[in-house]
């Protein structure tokens, strides 16, 4: 691979180790210099991703001066917001402030956008300590500048929605773009949901029922959620059960379905997935929570004859299919607005 292509995958930017691209490397370079196909952004919010401030969460009792510390010791540590245990880190908004001549990437200075990769990746400085932040939310309001490479990829954040709900909503918009994907490619028509009341779960419902699914089973956690959830109209049926306990997610879903999308933060739902699941279908894990090695090796223990994918961030079209989902689809809003504030 040549130095221009090696530039535009931001290998440039990795300190540490040497020759592994920027989200697997263990350091990352934060200058705020920019290079000639980069772009800087003056950070204004952090969307951490469920998993990760989950993880953190619970790692310190529920402490937001502990956590909001920790995520500055990990980009301190790091020079980007990678969670070491989950190895997962979020996305964020702000506004181009430089554009080096040769980006590819179509943006000009002072365009408010909204960054569709992962802050695991993503070379980024804090400059305000995170002092307007509890550590209580998985939304951060932050000062600072990250780095967009060449083969980066930013979407101009629309006039007609709240910030933080374009945050809510870009941050999964890869969950409910590979669900109608699936849909269409494999003609699924029965589809399950773990985590159906979140916001990848419920954008994951709508999509699938827009792509031609017709019975369309959303489990959730609790109660609340499923009164939620109902009240929304989003599914056709909606169980409760633990997504972590696999008898009870296969008792609560009967008969197995074509399609089971897992959209859970916690881990250890993948057993439960593929039971769900019927013989022949497919399982999408798009929670960062999941294990290759729990996936392959309890499917492979329960002779399962099913398609497992790793949920991509990035599908052609995924950050408009997910605004445009919430524009139209009331039940969506219903549960989204809830989980943002400003």
């Amino acid at each position: 691979m040549g130095g221009t292509a090696e530039r535009a995958l931001g290998v440039h930017r990795v300190l540490e180790p040497a020759g592994v691209l920027p989200q697997a490397a263990l350091r990352l370079d934060p200058d705020p210099t920019v290079g000639p196909d980069e772009v800087r952004i003056a950070v204004q919010r952090l969307n951490l991703d469920a998993a990760s401030f989950r993880q953190l969460s619970e790692a310190h009792g529920g402490d937001g001066e502990a956590v909001r510390a920790a995520v500055l010791g990990i980009v301190e540590t790091r020079g980007k917001m990678q969670n070491p245990v989950t190895g997962s880190g979020g996305m964020l908004i702000g506004v181009v402030d430089a554009v080096g001549p040769e980006s590819p990437l179509g943006l000009s200075v002072g365009d408010k956008v909204a960054t569709l990769v992962s802050l695991s990746l993503t070379p980024l400085r804090l400059t305000d300590g995170l002092t307007g932040w509890d550590g209580r939310s998985e939304q951060v309001p932050a000062q600072g500048t990250a780095i967009l490479f060449a083969r980066s990829i930013a979407a101009v954040l629309p006039d007609d929605l709240p910030d933080a709900v374009s945050l809510a909503l870009l941050d999964v918009c890869g969950a409910p773009a590979a669900t109608a994907r699936v849909v269409e490619r494999t003609g699924a028509r029965s589809v399950v949901v773990l985590g159906a009341a979140g916001k990848s779960g419920s954008l994951s419902l709508a999509a699938a029922r827009t792509a031609g699914a017709r019975h369309l089973t959303g489990l959730v956690r609790t109660e609340a959620e499923a009164a939620a959830l109902t009240a929304s109209g989003l599914a056709d049926r909606v169980v409760v059960a633990d997504a972590t306990d696999p008898l009870a997610v296969a008792a609560a879903v009967g008969t197995p379905a074509d399609l089971t999308v897992v959209c859970v933060d916690a881990r250890g739902a993948e057993h439960g997935a593929i039971l769900a699941t019927a013989d022949g279908g497919t399982v999408v894990f798009f929670s960062m929570a999941t294990s290759f090695s729990a996936a392959a090796l309890g499917a492979e223990g329960m002779a399962a004859d099913v398609t497992m994918l790793v949920g991509n961030g990035y599908t052609p079209g995924h950050a408009a299919l997910a605004l445009d989902l919430y524009r139209t689809q009331p039940g969506v809003r219903s549960l989204i607005d809830p989980r943002v504030t400003e």
